[in-house]
């Protein structure tokens, strides 16, 4: 290939936000300055599950995993000196998808944008979030119309904008096999793609069927990642052929974005990261038939906390020098023809297409939603015991674990730290901003929306119009919780023992006996505060401590600290677990703590997990929690015998 016909680099991105959405455009403004091609903008949990910064359940999240956006007053903010015409804009954001948009577009005009020529991606994949993520509102089936409703509007006003993308990321995440990876998230597309048929013209649909794009995972057994990459291209080519008639080859490619595995990146000795996330990359870059249209790298430091610019620079750079210094992109698929490529991806479409055959016999992805979660906490539970049993081999892990202390970590603990006093200051200007906006024509706004959905309409025409009118994300929310419902996912941890005892039988002997003398079987609560979705951790304890013999109670995600408290209590509950990975586990488990002991069950011994730094380790343990657990602790069968101690009732002493 001659230095004319050289590929161009895909869209390099760095996801990002943070704190408010002041300083998430600085950072913005900055990475564009740096090389970054688009944005790729990270909400935080209030914002993706459809609270204002100042409801009860935002308490500690605001700004922590990504900006909050509660108006058009912040959305103006976030993209100020940002001409939106210009740019590819990635916003990963799903339950509030419609509203999130509508704020967009309504800045988009303010900016004097031709609507038509926007050009970027709304998550908007509700099925993997009940799945994996956790940040759904509604019903599986009125979140499908939510989803239609935006690809629907869209292809008729912003028709360069792909309304969706179809996540197989975080099932990887929730630790997918490729074969289900692959199935899961295709029976996702397709789900979506019949509903929209209905709403357009036969010779429109194909078009429409182009739309539509995936968001990718690629971890580090990179010769398998690549091939399944290829593997994704062949099978959407063979539906949208035989499910969907679409005959125009262009309209069948298979279009992704990738961020890489974030589930394989470690805490201890967190710099060999850096090799890790290169190595990703290139299962997504390497074959050209398969190559990604944007890409995204964490940092090294993420299993850590918050990385700071500098390590999002890092990450940046790394593809900048592949896609600039390399000559990778001078040539043709390098992998074409190689029988060991052409055999895994053969291997891995046909054990797809068995799983896809599954869901199918079930009725579609809708209706499987607890077949798939279930498979994947059994799929990441055999994970975690391959790297326990030393079957899979993570460096710095459960190998090669004596190094020299790391010199990126600084002084600064090697991560950034939002000001806790940026809660206020967001609810302050919130309250400013509900003070000062049209009442009346925010609730003639609301009044339009309610009324439309109430009639099966669109919602996104009333959605702009209320973004325009000064309405907030909690009151588009309520309107559609109102409407529709609220909805509770499947955990995938059932009830019953399982028959997984292999290796076991130590640690179930010892909770028989600390039962015995408790003179009931233990009873563990496991609960998440808070609005952090992302559940693995809390499955795969719940899992564990099922199979080891203890009475589990495990109701899934966004429980307040008051709902915990209160299950304790009607449970008997003999010890609390709480997982909590968005960084606000300081004010979640000090109003849980003064609750318990507020209700005299402050002897009753409270654990922690999630990515939390050493210093705050201490402070909870200075609370009174009895143990902190970070991604390090990977051996759940030592946390078992942990919990077993602490209820264990000491010994009588001999008279």
């Amino acid at each position: 290939m001659s230095e004319t016909q050289k590929d161009r680099p895909w869209l390099i991105r760095t996801y990002a936000g943070h704190s408010t959405a002041a300083k998430s455009n600085a950072l913005y403004r900055g990475n564009l300055a740096k090389g970054q091609t688009g944005l790729s903008v990270a909400f935080d949990l209030p914002t993706q599950t459809g609270y204002d910064s100042d409801h009860v359940l935002a308490r500690g999240e605001v700004g922590k995993v990504g900006v909050p956006v509660c108006h058009l007053g912040d959305m103006r903010t976030l993209f100020d000196q940002i001409p939106l015409e210009q740019m590819n804009t990635s916003m990963t954001i799903n339950a509030t998808a419609p509203w999130l948009l509508s704020l967009y577009i309504a800045v988009a005009e303010e900016q004097g944008a031709d609507i038509s020529k926007l050009q970027g991606t709304v998550q908007n994949d509700l099925i993997k979030e009940y799945l994996s993520r956790g940040t759904y509102i509604c019903p599986p089936k009125p979140s499908l119309k939510l989803i239609a409703d935006v690809a629907e509007y869209c292809y008729q006003n912003v028709p360069k904008w792909n309304p969706m993308n179809v996540c197989s990321y975080h099932l990887q995440e929730a630790g997918a096999t490729p074969e289900q990876e692959l199935a899961f998230a295709l029976a996702t597309a397709t789900a979506v793609l019949d509903e929209l048929r209905p709403r357009v013209s036969a010779e429109d649909f194909p078009a429409l069927v182009s739309r539509i794009s995936f968001f990718v995972n690629a971890g580090i057994r990179f010769v398998t990642e690549m091939c399944k990459m290829r593997a994704f291209v062949d099978l959407w080519d063979e539906i949208c052929l035989e499910r969907y008639g679409v005959q125009e080859p262009k309209y069948r490619r298979f279009r992704y974005g990738v961020q890489v595995n974030s589930l394989g990146l470690t805490e201890q000795q967190p710099e060999n990261n850096v090799y890790r996330i290169l190595i990703e990359m290139l299962a997504v870059t390497l074959s050209k038939k398969a190559r990604a249209r944007a890409v995204q790298l964490p940092a090294w430091n993420e299993a850590l906390g918050l990385p700071r610019p500098w390590d999002q620079q890092w990450s940046m750079r790394m593809q900048q020098i592949l896609a600039f210094e390399t000559d990778l992109l001078e040539y043709e698929d390098l992998f074409d023809g190689n029988p060991a490529v052409d055999a895994k991806v053969e291997a891995l479409k046909e054990g797809a297409r068995q799983e896809l055959a599954q869901l199918d016999s079930m009725g579609g992805a809708v209706s499987s939603i607890e077949y798939m979660k279930g498979r994947l906490v059994e799929s990441n539970a055999d994970r975690l015991n391959r790297i326990e049993k030393n079957e899979t081999i993570v460096v710095g892990v459960n190998k090669f674990q004596h190094g020299e202390p790391s010199p990126l970590m600084g002084e600064d603990g090697g991560i950034m730290v939002v000001d806790p006093a940026v809660e206020q200051e967001q609810i302050t200007r919130l309250n400013a901003w509900r003070a000062e906006r049209d009442e009346a024509a925010v609730q003639e706004a609301l009044a339009e929306l309610r009324a439309v959905t109430k009639e099966g309409g669109n919602v996104m025409p009333a959605s702009i119009k209320a973004a325009k009118a000064g309405a907030t994300t909690g009151e588009w929310a309520a309107e559609m919780r109102a409407a529709f419902g609220e909805y509770r996912g499947p955990t995938g941890v059932a009830r019953g023992v399982s028959n997984k005892t292999e290796g076991l039988d130590d640690i179930r002997a010892a909770v028989d006996a600390v039962s015995d003398k408790l003179g009931r079987r233990l009873k563990f609560l496991v609960g998440k505060p808070g609005l952090d979705g992302h559940s693995n951790g809390a499955e795969q304890i719940a899992f564990r401590a099922r199979d080891c013999g203890m009475d589990i109670e495990y109701e899934g995600i966004r429980l307040t600290p008051e709902e915990i408290v209160k299950a304790t209590r009607e449970d008997n509950a003999h010890v609390v677990g709480l997982s909590i990975l968005s960084g606000s586990h300081i004010p979640l488990v000090e109003d849980l703590m003064n609750r318990m002991r507020a209700e005299g069950l402050g002897d009753i011994p409270v654990v922690v997990g999630g990515i939390i730094p050493e210093d705050d380790a201490k402070r909870l343990l200075e609370m009174g929690v009895a143990k902190v657990y970070t991604p390090k602790d990977f051996e759940l069968n030592r946390i078992m015998m942990d919990i077993v101690a602490l209820v264990d009732p000491a010994p009588v002493a001999a008279e």
